[in-house]
Parts: C-alpha cells; sequence; structure tokens
C-alpha cells in the first residue's frame, strides 16, 4: 500500500471548527495517509493538539475517538438541546446555523464593553474540557505529530508559536482567545490573544521544519463574496471574515511566489530552494456553504449544527481523497486563482 506524508494546516474559525473535524476524521480513517505536522490557530490549535494526543495514546482510532469526545463535550455545554436526528443533512446547516437573539445581543454587546465587564469570571467552558481530556504533561514528554500553535502576542502584535514541548492548557486557551469575549492569557509574563489575528493557519513552519512534501490546508472561512455587504451586520461580518483571513492570504501569496521563482531557477542550490520546488500545495475547504453562514454561527455549538459540519466535512475529505490522493507527492492541486477567483 502506498503511503503519503502529509502535513496539515487547520484554519480556526469557533464552531465551523466541527467541519474540520469531519475532515480529520475521514483523513485518519484512510491508512493511505500519514501526518507529519499540523499548525493550527483557535479551533485549528483545539483540533490539532486533541488529535495529536487521541494519536499518542492511541494511534490512528485513538485521535479519532479523542476528536469525537472533545467536539461532543462542547456540544454538550451548549444551552441547545435540539438532537442531530432532528434535522435534516446539508441542506438544512445553514438553518441550523442561527442562535437565539440573546446570543447575538451578548455579541453586539462586546462592541462596547470588555471582557472584564461582560465576563467578570472569565467562564470559559473550553477550559474544563480540555483539561479533562488532555494530558498535557504527557504531550511535552512525547514524541509524535509535530505541532505548532498559534497565538498573538498582545504587546507586539506578533505572531507567536508554540511548540510540542511548549504547550499547556494556557497555550491552547490562548490561541483561541478572542480579545472581545475573554480576557488576555498570560504566560511566563506575557499576554496573549487570539492567534488567527496573525496566522490562520500557519504555512511557514510547515516549510521551513517538516519533510512532507504536501502541505494540505483546511479553511474555514468564505473566500469570496460575490456582492458588496451594505447593512450593518453584513459589514461587520465580512470585516471580521477579512481580519481573520488576511493573513493567510497574505502568507499564501509569498510562499507561491517563493516556490515559482525557486522553479524558475536554472540551479537550486539552496536547502530552501529545493525545498520550495518540490513543495505541494492543496486545499479542502466548502466555500459555498461557508459563505452562508454567519460571523454569529461560530458561537453556535448545538449538537445538530456540530454534527452536520462534522458530516459535511467527512464528505468534502472523501471527495478530495478520491480526486487528488494520487496527485500526492507529485504536484499540487491548489490553484491561488480557486482561492481568489
Amino acid at each position: 500500500m502506498t503511503k503519503k506524508l502529509v502535513s496539515l494546516a487547520l484554519q480556526g474559525g469557533g464552531s465551523h471548527g466541527a467541519l474540520t473535524w469531519g475532515v480529520l476524521d475521514r483523513l485518519l480513517e484512510d491508512e493511505r495517509i500519514s501526518i507529519e505536522a499540523i499548525s493550527g490557530a483557535s479551533a485549528g490549535a483545539m483540533n490539532a493538539v486533541v488529535l495529536a494526543h487521541g494519536y499518542l495514546q492511541g494511534g490512528r482510532e485513538g485521535a479519532r475517538q479523542a476528536l469525537k469526545v472533545f467536539w461532543e463535550s462542547v456540544a454538550s455545554s451548549s444551552p441547545f438541546s435540539r438532537s442531530y436526528e432532528e434535522y435534516g443533512f446539508m441542506q438544512d446547516i445553514v438553518a441550523q446555523s442561527d442562535i437565539s437573539a440573546g446570543m447575538k445581543h451578548l455579541f453586539g454587546l462586546t462592541r462596547f464593553f470588555s471582557p472584564s465587564q461582560l465576563n467578570p469570571f472569565d467562564i470559559n467552558p473550553l477550559r474544563d474540557i480540555l483539561a479533562a481530556q488532555i494530558d498535557f504533561d504527557a504531550l511535552r514528554r512525547q514524541d509524535g505529530i509535530k505541532l505548532f500553535i498559534a497565538t498573538t502576542q498582545v504587546s507586539t502584535g506578533s505572531l507567536k508559536l508554540f511548540r510540542n514541548r511548549q504547550l499547556s492548557l494556557d497555550v491552547l486557551l490562548a490561541s483561541a482567545c478572542l480579545p472581545m469575549v475573554h480576557r488576555a492569557v498570560e504566560i511566563d509574563g506575557e499576554a496573549y490573544w487570539d492567534g488567527g489575528l496573525t496566522s490562520n493557519p500557519p504555512l511557514f513552519p510547515l516549510v521551513h521544519q517538516c519533510m512532507a512534501r504536501d502541505i494540505v490546508a483546511i479553511l474555514l472561512h468564505a473566500q469570496a463574496q460575490s456582492h458588496t455587504p451594505t447593512s450593518a451586520s453584513e459589514i461587520w461580518q465580512r470585516l471580521t471574515e477579512m481580519g481573520f483571513s488576511s493573513t493567510f492570504h497574505t502568507e499564501l501569496q509569498g510562499l507561491m511566489l517563493a516556490k515559482r521563482q525557486a522553479e524558475r531557477g536554472w540551479l537550486a542550490l539552496g536547502k530552501l530552494e529545493r525545498r520550495l520546488r518540490h513543495l505541494n500545495m492543496h486545499m479542502i475547504a466548502a466555500p459555498e456553504l461557508m459563505s452562508q453562514l454567519s460571523s454569529h454561527s461560530k458561537m453556535n455549538a448545538s449538537p445538530a449544527f456540530l454534527h452536520s459540519l462534522q458530516a459535511e466535512g467527512r464528505l468534502r475529505a472523501d471527495a478530495w481523497l478520491a480526486e487528488s490522493f494520487e496527485q500526492l507527492g507529485r504536484g499540487s492541486t491548489f490553484r491561488m486563482a480557486h482561492l481568489f477567483r
């Protein structure tokens, strides 16, 4: 059986990360795929660490089970009670994505009040879920899947990556710390916010510190819109999307430009040039679906919504494997024009 070594780049996007859960579940099911490294921000960081920890405990099936336990724990902490079976499938995901008027009102208040005012006790259900499921000491001690977890250093506004040996509960919470919802997470005297603000997801560590020729990016944000937003809510939503995806676009454009230049050179004497020549980029996404989901739906952790996204993620990964597996190690299946058309 032919095995293909890949690195994964996981985008953040709140509860939309359940789509990534589905993609990962399907990739782990395919024994032809081996994962060398994972980079991630926010929900992407959660998926990365949960997968890596589960893999250490029980291989592929351990990783699949760990992801299932994590997302079902997130769902069980949701105030929504309708079960997955009460809904249809993909055609109803958009209908399920809406959240209550009360939650929308709370989301709106974040524009006018600080986290210390809205959430004085800094309540975060993820803290208990992650503390119960992840043995960070074991994760730091053992060599396994390479991890690159993105955070944003508040004092400088710059990206800070944490590797396996540096991981902790605070690092993971910092990677998903939305500035308007939670107070900054302090690590070694420095304050950190959501990693998606500066790299969503990081690509350069997968290029410079890994061997896999193929990088598969799993994206959650709508990449293009057919109309110009006009209402206040539409403008706010689009600004939010742009803020959490522009860094990825910039890094990806720079990477693809550098790869093109390396391929044009007559001689590739440097290690980086040789690496870029043989680097292949791939993308798994659901752009037409994500363009229909509001930014508010990233706070929707209802079981039906999360399970529907997970099922859709499996379908997207299955289609990608059928279409692109043979191309792994041979060339990119991603084209920049696909992202910005």
